[in-house]
């Protein structure tokens, strides 16, 4: 293989490493935005890549496969929304007992249907997403075979980040889950169900996660396996919180985070021990990211706290 195949087949992989980790901080960033956390991005999406894989072989269809997989994150968020905002459960024990009930759940749940307990691959004729060819880019040198031959969930991905920044920021719906997430007792006094928009921000959330699971299962391999999410929902809240919420930025440190992923390949391929170390990074870059952040956001609380005691002298 010569260098520039090496470097058109880095570049192919970075886009594919980045995909589900996209639609995991998309769905931490709604969430986020309504003021909640959501640490059960990891179960939403490991629960929507058995759902993917069980609608799409018993529907022999690739739709109903990626729309079982959505609707499964939806009512894995529908189920912590109803427990926290409901039943009144602390959230962050809430998402971590969802997270251990999709790891020990859809372990029960593939050994029921298939009588396996590691993959469906020798037991469901589970369906692929296909892949897409864009037809001008397809012919241009290198950036073509870097940007075209994606699974279509990939572009889906990089279109969701441009449909979650209209949802807040251009919308009704928007307005209202960053007013609930701003302060939801202001919120609440103006007539704004905060339960409500909640439950919805939760929703939209397992939607978008659903979306990633599905990949996991019908493009990134065509079958599920145990625990095959492997932390991908954690790198991504990662990348939500170092981005302060933003769906754009959420989605540049997303293909950061696969830039390190698709080099820790390349260095296991080669049997170099920083290969580690490489698999580190989004850790690293995650705590850098949250100091950064929390030494400029007290910056900015001490040059309040001065302008208002300034304003308070001259008064």
């Amino acid at each position: 293989m010569t260098l520039f195949d090496s470097i058109t087949s880095f570049g192919f992989s970075v886009f594919r490493l980045s995909t589900p980790i996209i639609y995991a901080a998309l769905a931490c960033t709604v969430t986020k935005k309504a003021g909640l956390l959501n640490m059960a991005v990891e179960g939403m999406m490991l629960t929507a890549a058995l759902m993917g894989v069980i609608s799409s072989a018993l529907t022999q269809n690739v739709f109903l496969g990626v729309m079982g997989a959505v609707i499964a994150g939806s009512l894995v968020g529908a189920l912590i929304s109803y427990v926290n905002l409901v039943g009144k459960s602390e959230l962050y024990l809430t998402c971590i007992a969802v997270n251990l009930m999709a790891t020990g759940g859809t372990t029960f749940a593939l050994y029921r249907i298939t009588g396996a307990k590691g993959t469906t691959f020798s037991y469901m004729a589970s369906l692929a997403v296909p892949d897409l060819r864009i037809p001008v880019l397809d012919k241009i040198p290198f950036f073509g075979e870097i940007l075209s031959g994606h699974s279509i969930l990939t572009y889906l991905a990089f279109v969701c980040t441009g449909v979650i920044w209209v949802l807040l920021f251009k919308t009704r719906l928007g307005l209202r889950l960053r007013s609930v997430g701003e302060n939801s007792h202001a919120a609440e006094s103006v007539g704004i169900s905060v339960t409500k928009i909640q439950t919805a921000a939760y929703l939209i959330a397992g939607a978008v996660a659903g979306l990633g699971g599905a990949f996991m299962s019908m493009s990134y391999v065509t079958w599920f396996s145990r625990d095959m999410v492997a932390g991908r929902g954690y790198i991504g809240l990662s990348a939500n919180n170092i981005s302060g919420g933003s769906p754009v930025i959420s989605t540049l440190f997303s293909v950061l985070f696969g830039i390190a992923d698709a080099a820790s390949n390349v260095l296991q391929l080669t049997n170099a021990s920083w290969a580690y170390f490489v698999k580190m990074i989004p850790y690293i870059i995650t705590i850098l990211g949250m100091v950064i952040m929390a030494v400029l956001v007290n910056r900015r609380r001490r040059r309040m706290k001065q302008r208002v005691v300034e304003a308070a002298i001259k008064d």
